[in-house]
């Protein structure tokens, strides 16, 4: 393994230039966010060719330097979407390019979700050992046996791109992974929505009327609530407690206590704010319709739709997966057409086939 670099980015500022100098970096991040709303970003490991870098931004007060030299470069990541959020929430803004090694490997056939360490395995034929995934990543001073499993997730990403995008390349694929990997770029996956807050709620889906407009509203609390005390959400209101105080509707502290799974001390930290809801939306009707379940025709359409891409993946020899889930495909069916597999290289591939079964519904 190469000798992996330290570098407090409160003290020392020459990784910028550094950086400025580099088109294509390996990126990887270590944070904290088991008791927080907001993830604590607690390192940033790169790795430039012939060098493996561990940034320390713990203590920084000023990191705009470092953060404007890094978007310049084209990232390499490896499911990298967890990454961005933190990223984004860190510096308020994102890189202008990246290349997700796990998406351009299930192009070439790889499992969709394959990890990292399977990667480098199967590429490169080296077992990349594990023994620190619970570490306590905002403890200072930072072991070097700590510090060598950091940067060993960044070591080999830059030499993954080169053989993925060789093996892309040939087969016609390249822009493929480009493009997929640019959904990464979307500043609306790491946004803070609180009015959209209930779509998080699995349990919400099928809810209408009073209840559904209660439930957003208590979502939409949570939501900002979490944000302000930097809480995660199921800390300030649990999932299956918020769809039960919404289904129930009550009226006073004392039906508030008898709901199960609801502490006292929140009750009496935030039960005014939860009645006052429950009162404002208590008569409001949601203009939100649950999905219509399938009727035969369209249960029909959806299987067709369904082997018209298990058939076109094993054409590509990739994951039906991969080309389009079945879950999207469901929204599709319920007329939603700002889908994946509607644009881009899926939309010439199946997409269009797929709009066309669907105009017969």
């Amino acid at each position: 393994m190469k000798q992996t670099e330290l570098v407090n980015l409160q003290r020392d500022s020459s990784i910028a230039t550094l950086l400025v100098a580099a088109e294509r970096i390996g990126v990887d991040t270590e944070f904290m966010r088991e008791k927080t709303f907001f993830a604590e970003l607690c390192l940033v490991q790169l790795s430039i060719r012939n060098r493996l870098i561990c940034a320390d931004p713990l203590g920084a007060t000023d990191l705009s330097g470092f953060w404007f030299a890094l978007m310049k470069c084209e990232w390499v990541v490896h499911s990298g979407r967890q990454d961005m959020e933190v990223v984004y929430q860190a510096a308020g803004s994102l890189p202008q390019r990246v290349f997700d090694t796990q998406i351009a490997a299930a192009l070439l056939g790889y499992a969709p979700q394959i990890g990292y360490a399977g990667l480098v395995a199967d590429l490169f034929g080296i077992e990349l050992a594990k023994s620190h995934t619970r570490a306590d990543w905002s403890q200072r001073p930072l072991s070097a046996e700590v510090l060598h499993y950091a940067a060993e997730d960044v070591e080999y990403l830059l030499p993954a791109f080169d053989l993925l995008n060789e093996r892309l390349e040939r087969l016609g694929r390249r822009l493929w992974a480009v493009q997929d990997s640019l959904d990464l770029l979307d500043k609306a996956l790491y946004e803070i929505s609180p009015d959209l807050a209930i779509d998080r709620i699995k349990g919400a889906r099928n809810m209408r009327g009073p209840a559904r407009a209660i439930a957003t509203k208590l979502a939409a609390w949570r939501e900002n609530e979490a944000v302000r005390r930097n809480r995660p959400r199921q800390w300030i209101l649990r999932d299956a407690v918020l769809l039960e105080i919404a289904q129930a509707r009550p009226a006073s502290r004392h039906a508030l206590q008898a709901i199960p799974g609801l502490a006292e001390s929140t009750v009496g930290r935030a039960g005014s704010e939860w009645l006052e809801i429950i009162a404002n939306a208590a008569n409001t009707m949601s203009d939100y319709e649950p999905p219509p379940r399938p009727d035969e025709q369209q249960k029909s359409v959806l299987n067709r739709m369904v082997k018209a891409v298990a058939a076109r993946a094993t054409e590509l020899g990739i994951s039906a997966e991969t080309v389009a889930p079945r879950k999207e495909l469901v929204l599709a069916l319920e007329g939603d057409r700002d889908l994946r597999v509607f644009r881009g290289w899926r939309g010439e591939l199946i997409g269009k086939d797929l709009l066309a079964m669907l105009g017969a519904t």
